[in-house]
This record gives structure tokens, sequence and C-alpha cells, in this order.
């Protein structure tokens, strides 16, 4: 169409500023904000976007649209407030009772109402199918759910635990409907039923999601601001093709994962009407050790893995300024963190580490074999892996060799045993130390792991969720933090910061990814607010 000049009346002229800082509410075209995420159908993890077993970050982007949560955590960051719930607190002093009541009128999508039996049926569902993929875990603390009248529900805890209400603000505890979820059997594929502020359609590639188009749910109630009409999330096989399709106009925003040498070259040369913002972020990378595996059971291979990898070294070679090395589970900025890493074995040292096989009798060099995954993290993790394989096989302590495979294949391998040495990476489910220490190290976790250290289990992580004052809790974390060292069941490497990159005119960016890299799409809008 050919654009010709107009003279607008005064009026207009007034209010179109006006129009254009409303952040696009009247503006129909779908935002489009592209991922890395891969999700996909397979024969181990047929459910990606089950409550029950979904337990990594993009499919909780997915389910965070999609189904409510009693609480949520507010825009910036803090303690969680009500969501679904019109209000939720303690009613007793040693948090083992915590009690919610619902919003009125609360309905799912499809208009059914979502009552107190709901919410039940919801959390003993998660806990009655307790899936491999350790999400129930989470959960662990609840031992009856108790419903008063439709809207009231009473959470009886077995043990006190101050970080209940950062845990119901997570896809684990989604509100479900009992018609169209089964209690004892997950619910396979991509649909996904919920009460949230977006209903959902996917479009299919095979056992692969491509792309999901979220539309506004004109029956939500809740606390959240839907700031469009239509979202969708398209996924990219790397952060490569994802790029050119923001540079070509096709996608809006690019958000998980941003590759080091695009945030390089955005920030240095920024592209015509793109920018990148950089948000807080609190993942964290780290080895994981099958602790029964013939190659690293013995602790001193473990200790000299710690002693021998230069941190330093590796977030320089392959991440620049968008990692730092870390020395503890617990990052930096999270109330807890220490340097036990450093405490326990310096700065890297080669001869340590020999002393440390020789102590123990193990003859050297130990084969070991790095598995990493190709396409869940980013393009740089294979280059980190070679990387380490090539420090410790440096130190003449290691043949090492570095080996990747896909998400589907690695992660179902990985919860089996089958890798002695895997990478991982850990996206908080809420900003508090105890999640950064019970999906490693309490029952049921995460890595189905075969370390247990019953001093940890049964008495420190129980103590650290007495204090509702989380910074009381420090020494407890400290101890925790002085067993990992010693025992070296994970092995951290690096925390990183966040990136999204999005064109001018998208508002809400920089509320678009939170601390725990939560997309938070209803904060997207067009205009200039």
């Amino acid at each position: 169409m050919n654009r010709k000049t107009l003279v607008l009346p005064a009026a207009a002229v007034l209010l179109a500023p006006l129009l254009a800082a409303c952040g696009g509410d009247g503006d129909s075209r779908a935002i489009v904000v592209g991922t890395t995420d891969q999700f996909i159908a397979t024969e181990d993890a047929p459910a990606p976007l089950d409550p029950a077993f979904a337990y990594d970050t993009g499919a909780w982007n997915i389910l965070r649209q999609t189904v409510q949560t009693l609480l949520h955590t507010p825009r910036g960051g803090g303690a969680p407030v009500p969501e679904a719930a019109e209000s939720c607190g303690f009613s007793d002093t040693a948090s083992e009772s915590y009690r919610c009541k619902l919003r009125p009128g609360l309905t799912f999508a499809d208009g059914t109402p979502v009552t107190a039996e709901d919410v039940k049926f919801s959390i003993e569902r998660v806990l009655k199918i307790k899936s491999d993929n350790g999400t129930a875990a989470l959960l662990s603390t609840v031992d009856t759910v108790e419903t008063k009248g439709a809207d009231e529900v009473v959470f009886h805890l077995n043990a006190p635990d101050a970080t209940f209400p950062y845990k119901l603000s997570t896809p684990v505890a989604g509100i479900l409907s009992k018609h169209k979820y089964e209690a004892g059997k997950l619910r396979e594929g991509f649909d996904v039923d919920g009460s949230g502020p977006y209903t959902m359609k996917v479009e299919r590639e095979g056992d692969k999601a491509a792309r999901f188009v979220f539309t506004k749910n004109p029956k939500y109630k809740g606390d959240i601001v839907a700031r469009n009409e239509k979202v969708e999330l398209r996924a990219f096989s790397d952060a490569g093709s994802m790029g050119k399709a923001l540079e070509s106009k096709d996608i809006d925003m690019m958000a998980r994962s941003l590759s080091q040498e695009q945030i390089k070259n955005l920030t240095e040369t920024p592209d015509q009407g793109i920018r990148v913002t950089e948000v807080p972020g609190l993942e964290i990378r780290y080895l994981g050790f099958n602790t029964k595996a013939p190659t690293v059971k013995e602790k001193a291979v473990r200790q000299a893995m710690a002693s021998v990898i230069d941190r330093g070294a590796l977030v320089n070679l392959v991440y620049g300024p968008t990692a730092e090395p870390l020395y503890s589970l617990i990052p930096s900025s999270i109330t807890g963190h220490a340097t036990p890493f450093y405490d326990e074995y310096g700065e890297p040292d080669t001869d340590r580490a020999a002393k440390i096989l020789k102590d123990a009798g193990i003859k050297t060099p130990v084969k070991v074999t790095l598995n990493y995954t190709t396409d869940h993290y980013g393009t740089e993790t294979a280059q980190e892996f070679e990387a380490i394989s090539k420090q410790l096989t440096a130190s003449e302590l290691f043949d090492a060799t570095a080996q990747g495979a896909a998400w589907s294949t690695f992660r179902p391998a990985q919860k089996r045993g089958d890798y002695a040495v895997y990478g991982l990476g850990w996206f908080p489910d809420y900003p508090d130390p105890d999640n950064y220490i019970a999906p490693f190290l309490d029952s049921d976790n995460f890595l189905n792991t075969p370390y247990v250290n019953k001093v940890v289990r049964d008495q420190l992580i129980p103590r650290s969720r007495r204090e509702a004052d989380r910074t009381a809790a420090s020494p407890v974390y400290a101890q925790i933090q002085k067993i990992v060292a010693r025992d070296v069941p994970v092995l951290p490497l690096w925390q990183g910061k966040q990136y999204v990159a999005a064109r001018e005119e998208l508002t809400g960016v920089e509320y678009a990814l939170n601390t725990s890299s939560d997309l938070l799409l209803w904060e997207l809008g067009r205009g200039t607010a």
C-alpha cells in the first residue's frame, strides 16, 4: 500500500501518543517470542507438560501462562503474593499448617468452577504419581490436604517449612480440573487445560511442539494483568536461527537462550530497531556424579577433579562477561552463599590433586567421559565440555573425553544412572537457598542421585526450613555446603547472567524474564509505555 502524508486534526495529534502509551492493548497482532527450548514427547517422557512431570524451565514457561497457582512471584521479585487465592498464610507459629482461601468466581477456561477440591486433587495427584523427574520432591513436606467448604484449603505439613509459599507458586502446584486430568496417570502430549491468564493451542511437527499460541483468557480472574491479547512462543533449533528471525522481523523478542557471541555483537554494534536488555539471573551450571559408578565411586577422584578444574579460565574462554566462576551450589546474591569449594581446594592445583589420588591408592590417569546435552542450554555447551576435558587431560591425572546427546536422550539416561559424570544447569524454582540444596541432596531429588548424606537429609535440610527469617538459616547452609565440598556429589562450575533481545516497539521487556528464568509473557505489549 502506498503511504501518503496526512494532516491530522489537532485532537487526533494529541490522542495518538496516548494510544501508543497504552502498551498496545488495542493491537491485535500477536507478539512473537523465540526460544531455543525444545518441547518433545518421547517414550521416556510422553507427558512433558503435565505439572506432575514437568520439571524444566521450558515446560514451566508454558504452564505459567495457562495453569493458575495459589500464589505467584510479583513483578520485580520478592515473597509470593496471592494469585488464584484471595489470601494465604500460616495458621500456626511452627510453619506446619498453611491455609488459603480462593478468589470468588474462579473458573477454568471452559467455565467450570475452580474449587478447593480441585486444589486438593491437583496436589495429591502430584504426590500419587511421584514421577521419576523429581517434581514431587517440591511437595515432600505435604502430609495431608484438607478442604473447608468450596473455597478454602488447608495444607497440613509433616515438618515446618517456611519455604512452602514459594513452592505453591511453582507449576508443580498448578490447579487442574479432575474432569480433564486423571488422578493416577500422566496426561500425554502437549495439551494443557487450566484457569491461567491464557488459553493455548499448539502446532506440532512430529513428536515436537514447534509453536504455542497463547490467547488472553476472558474467564481469567487473578492477580495478573495481561498487556496483550495474543502471544506466540516459537521454538528454534539454535540461537543463530532465532537471531535471524529477529533481524528479519519474523519474531519480536528472543529470550532463552542468546549465545555469548550474539550478546556481544548486539551490545557493541546494535542492529537498528533492536535492543538488548540484561535482566538479573540466578542460573548455575555444574557437574553431577553417579557416585555408584566405578570410575567416580571413590571420593578422591571427584575431589581431584575439583582441584584441577580452572573455572576462571573456563568462563573466560567460553562465556566471557556473561558468566562468573561459582564455588558453591548457592549463587551470589542468594542468602547463604559462600565459597566452600574455593576454601577447600583453592586455586587449581595439579600437585594437590595428584596427592589426593595417590593417598587414596588410585592409579592414574583416570579415564572419564563427560556427558552433556547438545540442545538444552545453548550453543556454547559443547565448547565448554571440550574445555573441561582438555583441562583434566592436561593434568596427566585424567584421560577425559566429552560426549554430547540430545536432551530427549540425555535426561532419561542421566536419571537411569547411565552416566558417571554429566553436566546440567539449574534455574531456580524460587529464589531461596533451599532450592539450590534440596533438589540435589534431599530424597526423591531431581538428579535421582545415589549419593545420600543422612545428616544433610534428616537434620540440616529440615532445620533450615524452620527459619521464617531466611538469613537466620545461613549457618545451616554453610554446614551443608562444607559437606558438599568435602564429598563432591556435585561440582559447581559457574553462574550466568540473563539477556533478552527485542524490537524497540515492544514494551515490558525488562519484566518478561525474572530471576528464575520464568517467561512472563503477559508483561509484553506494543507501544511506547
